[in-house]
C-alpha cells in the first residue's frame, strides 16, 4: 500500500544573505529564483532589454526555500521525502534536522524521513548554495578545464547552458525544479522498473526486470500486463529483484513518422497496490557507425531532424501543452527526429512520450557540451549515478533511438587547444569511451550509443572525418559562404546552422527602445561572437545589402532560410551515402537571432517554411547539371519531369519532358540537356522544375544580378473565417514573396511564405486572427515583400 502527497504550497524563498535583502517572497514549485522574483515584480523580466545584464545576483547568492505543512500519522511504515529535481547545491532539512544534500540538477532523490515527522506543523527547508560558488571552489581544486565559454559550467552537474550560450543569457538558476512530496508505503515498493522490450521472430517479448525495497520479507507477488498478456511471479522472502518476461503475439510495430503507425502498448507492473505504468513499443533500432544509417523495423532511415534546446532558460514553465505545440511545429515541417543536445538536460517524461505517440525520434546526448570535464570526485560517482538513473528512466520510451556521449567535446579535445593547458588532466575521455557506454550496455542494450558527436567510426580518424560517423558543419556561417556545402560528401551533418533575426513582434516584444541592427538592445538579443557581421557577410553575392531595419529583417531571415535549404538539398540528394541531417536548431529559450526555426517566443520564421519544403517526403533540387528526384515516401514517383528554360516574363526559351520513376526511399539524378542549362543571358533567365504537384523554380545568377523589374502585381485581401485570405496575382516576376501578418497582430500567423511566382500566377495565404487587420498595410510593404520590389537597388 502507498499513498502520495505533493508538497507545493505554502512556501517562501530568502536569500541567505542578509545583504542580499531577499525575504520570504511567496515561491511556485516547481519553479526558480528567477520566476519567483519577477512574480513578486522584485526583478525586471530578464529576457527583456538588457535587463540580464543586471541580475548575476542572483546566481551568485544562496536562496533557502521554506514550507510548513500538517502531519498526522497513518497507518503506513515508511515515508519517504521525494525530490524529482532540485537546482542543485541543496541542503534539505525537515524539522531543523538534515536528511540530505545534493550537488547534481540531473537526479532525483529519496530521503527516508517518516522518524522525523511530528503530529501537526512541520518545516520543510531546502537551502541551494550558489552553483557558481561550488563549481568556481572545484575549478580551484581539480585545475583549468578549457572550453568553449570561461564560465565553470563544467564543474557542476547542472544545465550548462544556464551559464550563458551563442543564443542563450546567463541565468543561473535555483530551485526545486520538479515536483516534491511525501510518498508512504507499507510492505514493498517498485523501486525500479525496467523493461527490456525485443522482437522474437514476429513476437514481441517485454523483459521487466524490477527492484524492490521492502519494509517486510515476507513473500511477494509482482504482475505485469500488456496487450492482453499477463505475467505473475512470486518473490520469496527475503527477494529484492525479479524478471518478467511476457511474450506478445505479433504485435503492431512502433514506427517513426513517414514509416508506419507509432503503435504502442499500455505496459502494468504491480506489486500489492503499487502500481507503474508507461507506454512502451515494440521495435528494434539498430545503427551502422560506420555508414551512420539508422534502421528501424529493418527498415533504413534518412533522418530529418533538428537539435532542440532547453524551450525556456526556466524548464518548470515548459508545459505538456507547450511541448505539444513545439512537437507538432517540427511534425508539420517534415520533422522525423529531435537531437536533445549535451548542453541542455534530460528532458521530461513528457517530452518522450510525446515523441513516442507522434512517432518523433529522439537522440539523447548525455549532458556534457563544449568543455573539458573533470573525472575526479565528486563528479565520477555523479555522472555514474545520473546516467544510472536517466538510463532507467527513459529506456521504455520506444521513441529513444540513441545514446550520445557528448556535444562536441572529442573534437574539441582533438582540434580546440585544449591538450597543452590540460597539461595531462582528465577532461571526460573516461566518460565518453569507458564509464557511459558501460552502463548503457548494461541497463539498455538494446539501444545504440556513440562516445559524441561529431566522431569517427575508427578512433584512429578525426572526429571530423566526413567519411564516417558523424560531422557538425561550421565553418559555414562562421567563415564560409553557404555554397560550401556543397563541396561536403558527408555520412550524417548532426549540426549546421545559419542564423536569422527573430520574427518582427518577438524582437518588438523583447526591445523596448529602437529597433535597427546595431541599436545596443537589439544587439543585446544576439548573443553570437560577431553575430551581426556575419548575419551580413553572410549575405555575400545571394541577395543586396539592406537600406533600413525592415530590409535587414527580411533579408536576413530569407538568407537563413536559402542557406539551410541549399545545405539540406544537397545533402538529401546524395542518399543513401549520407543518411541524415540535424539541423541547428528548432527552438530558442527566449527571444534572440539565432539558428532557431522557431523563435524564442513560439513564432515560425521563414526558416520554418523552408525547411517544410525541403523536409517533405518528395523534394525537386537542381544540383548543378543534374536535378536530384528525391523520394523518401514509401510509394514510387513516376511521372513527366518537365524541364523549361524561360525569360524573367515567363516564356520559355528551351523545354524538355523526361519520364521518371523514382523507386521508393530514394533519388534519381537525371541529367540537365545542355539546352537547359546554358543560358543566353543569365540575368534575364530562370529554370523551372516540375514533377507532379512539385515545381522548383532555379536562378542563372545571384539576386543581386538579375535584371528583376520592379515588383509589379494585384493584391487583395478579404475576411474569412478564422482571419484573412490573401491574394497575390502576379504581373511580373515575384521572388520569394512572404508575408508577415504578426507585424499588424502580433498573434497572427500565416500559413505559407517565400513563393516565387510567374507573371499572371496567383499565390492565396490564410492568415489566422482574431483581430481586424487593415487590408491595405496586410498587402504593402513592410508586412508583404518580395526580394524584386526594389529592383534598382538589387543592380546598385
Amino acid at each position: 500500500m502507498s499513498s502520495y502527497r505533493p508538497l507545493h504550497d505554502g512556501w517562501t524563498v530568502s536569500a541567505v544573505s542578509q545583504d542580499v535583502g531577499v525575504k520570504d517572497v511567496p515561491a511556485s514549485v516547481p519553479g526558480c529564483v528567477h520566476t519567483d522574483l519577477l512574480a513578486a515584480g522584485l526583478i525586471d523580466d530578464p529576457y527583456l532589454d538588457d535587463n540580464e545584464n543586471r541580475l548575476s545576483w542572483i546566481g551568485d547568492a544562496g536562496w533557502a526555500y521554506t514550507t510548513t505543512f500538517t502531519w498526522s500519522g497513518d497507518e503506513h511504515e515508511r515515508t519517504d521525502l521525494v525530490c524529482d529535481g532540485l537546482d542543485t547545491v541543496a541542503t534539505v532539512t525537515l524539522n531543523g534536522v538534515v536528511v540530505g544534500s545534493t550537488a547534481n540538477q540531473h537526479r532525483s532523490y529519496r530521503f527516508p524521513v517518516r522518524h522525523l515527522l511530528r503530529e501537526g506543523a512541520n518545516t520543510l527547508t531546502v537551502t541551494f548554495d550558489s552553483a557558481v560558488a561550488y563549481a568556481e571552489a572545484h575549478k580551484e581544486r581539480l585545475g583549468f578545464r578549457p572550453g568553449a565559454y570561461a564560465a565553470p559550467y563544467p564543474f557542476v552537474r547542472k544545465m550548462a547552458c544556464n551559464f550563458g550560450w551563442d543564443w542563450g543569457p546567463a541565468l543561473v538558476t535555483a530551485g526545486i525544479w520538479r515536483p516534491i512530496g511525501l510518498e508512504s508505503w507499507s510492505g514493498a515498493r517498485l523501486a525500479e522498473v525496467r523493461p527490456q522490450v525485443r522482437m522474437d521472430g514476429p513476437a514481441g517479448v517485454v523483459d521487466v526486470r524490477v527492484r524492490v525495497e521492502r519494509a517486510t520479507e515476507a513473500p511477494l507477488t509482482l504482475a505485469a500486463d500488456v496487450a492482453g498478456v499477463s505475467v505473475e511471479v512470486p518473490l520469496a522472502t527475503g527477494q529484492r529483484t525479479a524478471v518478467v518476461s511476457l511474450s506478445v503475439p505479433e504485435p503492431l510495430l512502433w514506427w517513426p513518422r513517414g514509416y508506419g503507425e507509432p503503435n504502442r502498448y499500455e505496459l502494468t507492473v504491480r506489486l500489492g497496490d503499487a502500481r507503474w505504468q508507461r507506454k512502451i513499443g515494440f521495435r528494434t533500432v539498430e545503427l551502422e557507425r560506420d555508414a551512420f544509417r539508422l534502421t528501424v523495423n529493418g527498415e533504413p532511415v534518412f533522418v530529418r531532424g533538428v537539435n532542440w534546446i532547453p524551450d525556456d532558460c526556466f524548464p518548470s514553465r515548459v508545459t505538456r501543452e507547450r511541448l505539444a505545440g513545439r512537437f507538432g511545429q517540427a511534425v508539420d515541417a517534415g520533422v522525423n527526429l529531435l537531437r536533445v543536445w549535451g548542453g541542455g538536460l534530460y528532458e521530461s517524461e513528457d517530452f518522450y512520450d510525446l515523441a513516442g505517440e507522434l512517432g518523433l525520434m529522439v537522440w539523447q546526448d548525455f549532458p556534457f557540451a563544449c568543455a573539458s570535464y573533470p573525472e575526479e570526485e565528486p563528479f565520477r560517482s555523479e555522472v555514474a549515478a545520473e546516467a544510472r538513473e536517466q538510463v532507467v528512466r527513459l529506456a521504455p520510451h520506444p521513441s529513444l533511438m540513441l545514446w550520445c556521449g557528448n556535444n562536441e567535446n572529442l573534437e574539441g579535445f582533438a582540434d580546440w587547444s585544449w591538450q597543452e593547458p590540460l597539461e595531462g588532466r582528465s577532461w571526460g575521455g573516461g566518460f565518453y569511451h569507458d564509464l557511459l557506454p558501460s552502463i548503457v550496455a548494461e541497463l539498455d542494450p538494446a539501444r545504440p550509443y556513440i562516445p559524441g558527436s561529431p566522431f569517427s567510426a575508427d578512433p584512429a580518424r578525426h572526429p571530423l572525418d566526413p567519411s564516417s560517423g558523424t560531422i557538425h558543419i561550421w565553418d559555414v556561417w562562421n567563415r564560409e559562404d553557404y555554397t560550401r556545402y556543397a563541396a561536403y560528401t558527408p555520412r550524417f551533418v548532426a549540426e549546421f546552422g545559419f542564423q536569422g533575426p527573430p520574427a518582427y513582434a518577438t524582437l518588438r516584444r523583447a526591445v523596448s527602445g529602437e529597433l535597427a541592427a546595431d541599436a545596443p538592445l537589439v544587439l543585446h538579443h544576439q548573443k553570437a561572437d560577431d553575430g551581426n557581421a556575419k548575419l551580413l557577410r553572410g549575405l555575400g553575392d545571394h541577395l543586396p545589402r539592406p537600406g533600413s531595419f525592415d530590409d535587414w529583417h527580411y533579408l536576413t531571415q530569407l538568407n537563413q532560410a536559402r542557406a539551410m535549404t541549399f545545405g539540406i538539398e544537397r545533402f538529401r540528394s546524395l542518399a543513401p551515402h549520407c543518411m541524415g541531417t540535424i539541423v541547428w536548431q528548432l527552438n530558442d529559450c527566449w527571444p534572440v537571432t539565432s539558428w532557431a526555426a522557431v523563435d524564442g517566443d513560439g513564432r515560425r520564421k521563414p526558416l520554418w517554411y523552408a525547411l517544410r519544403r525541403v523536409y517533405a517526403d518528395r523534394l525537386l533540387s537542381v544540383q548543378g547539371d543534374e536535378v536530384a528526384v528525391v523520394n523518401d515516401a514509401d510509394t514510387a514517383w513516376r511521372g513527366e519531369l518537365l524541364l523549361v528554360r524561360r525569360t524573367l516574363g515567363g516564356e520559355p526559351l528551351a523545354k524538355e519532358a523526361v519520364q521518371v520513376e523514382v523507386a521508393p526511399r530514394s533519388v534519381a539524378r537525371p541529367a540537365l540537356p545542355a539546352a537547359l542549362v546554358t543560358p543566353e543571358d543569365p540575368s534575364g533567365e530562370l529554370l523551372t522544375v516540375s514533377l507532379g504537384d512539385r515545381r522548383t523554380v532555379a536562378f542563372f545568377a545571384e539576386d543581386p544580378a538579375v535584371a528583376f523589374p520592379p515588383a509589379a502585381y494585384d493584391a487583395s485581401a478579404e475576411r474569412v473565417e478564422g482571419g484573412y485570405r490573401v491574394t497575390v496575382t502576379a504581373r511580373t516576376v515575384l521572388r520569394d514573396l512572404a508575408l508577415f501578418p504578426d507585424r499588424l497582430d502580433p498573434a497572427a500567423s500565416v500559413d505559407d511564405l517565400l513563393v516565387t511566382l510567374l507573371p499572371g500566377e496567383t499565390a492565396t495565404f490564410h492568415v489566422t486572427t482574431t483581430e481586424s487587420l487593415d487590408t491595405e498595410a496586410l498587402t504593402s510593404p513592410p508586412v508583404l515583400r518580395c526580394v524584386n520590389e526594389h529592383a534598382t537597388a538589387l543592380r546598385r
